[in-house]
């Protein structure tokens, strides 16, 4: 194989015990999406002759969260080395770049791995090491490298002495090795240290003997190789992947009042001018069509905004959602399963579940549609420039007409013809001075316990 190919090696068999779960670490989310999807997602950008993930024993999700690319699994969890020893198998024969990532640093960008596999074919580098310079290092590995960043060495914190320690360029856990050399050099690297582990830190002084040099690449981006092994950590990382996503977004012609405020899903989709106020969640599967504006406080997932609707504040759309182009829906609405037409308007203080509503419909303050009956669901079909009333359930399966009117306050259980008016309401029966006579028994029956 050619020199300039490349296979990628993620190790993923940490169990994270720190995260107190019962998923795999890296089948945690972030935005929506486990952290070995971000990973892979950045892999299969940098076109690989192959992708190949190693998980621990019973982790089938992460195997099956790895297709379609080849999974292996460390039995024994007895390091770095250990763990890129059971992806062996998956290289036989491969001679080009090995690049090799930490599961649990998902956020890793693909022009950082690009440097870092050009710096070993540049510099005809055994291995290439990835570095960080960051605040704090506690916990983790130094680097110590000349001024030309050839490598002298990488340290674990726990087997660096005081001076070694107050180093800040750290190991982020990404390396490129010479695919020709790995094997051999793995099969070098031992246990002589305070875990008893194998290190794939280890494989720079044994290239070394080999007459093969080291060099670190140093990303100025410490956020993108922030690792995670609690939930601060998960929190800290969802928080660089939401500004990842929203920076991405308004650079792509949305407006954000106040970007901080909005939660995105990895997979929300927005057109142009879109606007988008304050403190709103966009769950999976959303897709906003351009000059819409979701207002502030509001709920969405699942659902497809035409161009030019409103939505909100303080709105739900639920899966199955589907708002037509200049829609209106307000204030404390609910939409779950519906489809919307075209210019119609939901502005307050409704709920409209499983229905098709035509286009220029008018559903007033309190209307809902009366969708499950406590066994099944049931449809509601509402056509083009029907008028609903405030306070109208309209009882499915029905069928309301175009152009028909509901009348304000009605129960609905029949379907409507066209243009007709639809009244459903009991007869009022009104008592002639019956709130005065009670008013004034009320005000005697207080008198005459005082006396």
């Amino acid at each position: 194989m050619s020199k300039n190919q490349l296979a990628i090696v993620i190790l993923a068999a940490g169990q994270g015990t720190r995260m107190k779960s019962v998923k795999p670490k890296v089948m945690h989310e972030l935005a929506g999406l486990p952290m070995i999807k971000w990973l892979i997602k950045t892999a299969e950008e940098l076109s690989p002759q192959k992708i190949v993930i190693v998980a621990g024993p019973g982790m089938p999700e992460l195997q099956q969260a790895a297709k379609p690319h080849a999974s292996v699994i460390q039995k024994v969890r007895d390091g770095t080395a250990g763990a890129l020893r059971m992806a062996l198998p998956e290289l036989k024969n491969f001679k080009g770049d090995v690049l090799v990532l930490v599961g649990d640093a998902p956020l890793i960008t693909k022009e950082t791995l690009e440097n870092l596999v050009a710096l070993r074919r540049g510099k005809k580098a055994g291995i290439t090491v990835l570095g960080a310079e960051v605040c704090c290092a506690d916990g983790l590995g130094r680097i110590v490298a000349d001024k030309s960043g050839k490598l002298k060495k990488i340290i674990e914190h726990k087997d660096a002495s005081a001076k070694e320690r107050e180093i800040k360029l750290i190991n982020t856990g990404a390396f490129c090795i010479d695919g020709a050399k790995l094997e051999k050099w793995l099969a070098k690297v031992q246990n002589k240290n305070a875990a008893r582990e194998y290190y794939i830190t280890d494989l720079p002084a044994i290239a070394a003997k080999d007459k093969a040099v080291t060099k670190v690449y140093v990303t100025k981006n410490t956020d993108e190789v922030r690792g995670c092994n609690s939930r601060s950590d998960l929190a800290a990382l969802e928080k660089t992947a939401q500004e990842s996503l929203r920076k991405a977004v308004m650079n792509n012609g949305v407006t954000m009042i106040d970007p901080d405020s909005v939660t995105l899903h990895h997979d929300t989709v927005f057109g142009a001018d879109v606007v988008i106020e304050p403190n709103v969640f966009f769950g999976p599967g959303v897709e906003v069509g351009s000059s819409a504006i979701i207002r502030a406080f509001s709920h969405i997932e699942g659902a497809v905004i035409g161009e030019g609707a409103s939505i909100g504040p303080f709105a739900r759309l639920r899966p199955g959602t589907d708002i037509g182009e200049g829609s209106r829906v307000g204030n404390f609405v609910e939409i779950k399963k519906s489809k919307i037409g075209a210019g119609s308007k939901i502005n307050h203080l409704a709920y409209v579940g499983d229905t098709v509503m035509g286009e220029d419909v008018n559903f007033s303050a309190g209307a809902i549609t009366v969708n499950y009956d406590g066994f099944d669901k049931h449809k509601t079909i509402i056509g083009d420039g029907a008028m609903v009333g405030s306070n109208v359930n309209l009882v499915a399966p029905l069928n309301i007409g175009k152009g028909a009117f509901i009348a304000a306050g009605s129960t609905i259980t029949g379907d409507v013809a066209p243009d007709a008016l639809a009244i459903e309401r009991g007869e009022v029966e009104t008592r002639k001075d019956w709130a005065s006579e009670n008013r004034a028994k009320k005000s005697d029956n207080k008198s005459g316990k005082k006396k």
